[in-house]
């Protein structure tokens, strides 16, 4: 989205520390035993205590199976994007990525992250590390006068490097008023091509990495996403504005 002053960017702060705080208490809260649905709930008790409002709850989209059911994507192992909430227990081992967007006063913020259900795995970790360090390579190349095309290529390059499935039908959106605005950000692009970046644009960049290939199922839900051959994935996700002192990260984390 293209915001038209910098107060509207500021006023776009409390919806990301909102964001960013849920997915930070959720990280704390996480443990073996716990179900996907007490993950929702607890999300669901802080946006009831601040006044916000969920933009995930009964949204729904033509390819959805059902009105989304919960407020947050909680998608486990082979599971990439769009899990829904359900009595899955977690256990040692599992990969969990959480991805959380509300609205606070009228905006909205986009984040999410991937971590390990207690014993961790090194390969996991690697995967883990590298859609991280492909996230901090897209925001680093979201500066005005830059393309969009330059953010798609940073976060490719790293996936790739590190021998990761990626695909593009899915990734980084505009965000403002509503969750998903233009333009769409793609997680693999060439250097130099697509829409001039611009001060005020604000977007929620968001690589996906699969351990295995690049291809992808989509349960009969019509929303959980998986890895069509089975591996582990890894999502990472920020919401960031587009201003003269360079990229600002919306919903950083503490």
């Amino acid at each position: 989205m293209a915001l038209k002053n910098p107060a509207q960017i500021d006023a776009m702060r409390p919806a990301g520390r909102f964001v960013a705080g849920v997915l930070s208490s959720l990280r704390d809260v996480t443990r073996e035993g716990m179900t996907l649905k007490q993950l929702d709930t607890h999300a669901h008790q802080m946006i009831d205590a601040a006044g916000a409002r969920s933009v995930y709850l009964g949204y729904h989209p033509s390819f959805g199976a059902m009105p989304y059911p919960g407020v947050l994507c909680t998608s486990v192992n082979d599971a990439a994007l769009h899990g829904l909430p359900s009595d899955h227990v977690l256990v040692d081992g599992d990969v969990l990525s959480i991805d959380f967007a509300a609205e606070v006063q009228g905006w909205v913020a986009d984040s999410a992250l991937t971590f390990q259900i207690g014993t961790e795995d090194p390969a996991v970790t690697a995967l883990i590390d590298t859609t991280d360090r492909a996230l901090a390579a897209g925001i680093a190349a979201a500066r005005n006068g830059a393309r969009m095309g330059d953010i798609s290529a940073a976060i490719g390059a790293i996936g790739r490097a590190g021998g990761y499935g990626i695909n593009a039908d899915f990734g980084g959106h505009g965000v403002g008023r509503t969750m998903h605005e233009d333009p769409h950000v793609a997680n693999l692009g060439r250097p130099g091509t697509g829409l001039k970046l611009k001060n005020g644009l604000v977007i929620a960049i968001e690589p996906w990495f699969m351990a295995g290939g690049d291809d992808y199922t989509i349960d009969p839900d019509g929303w959980t996403i998986r890895t069509a051959d089975g591996s582990v994935a890894a999502h990472a996700e920020h919401t960031i504005a587009i201003t003269p002192d360079g990229p600002l990260v919306l919903t950083a984390r503490d």
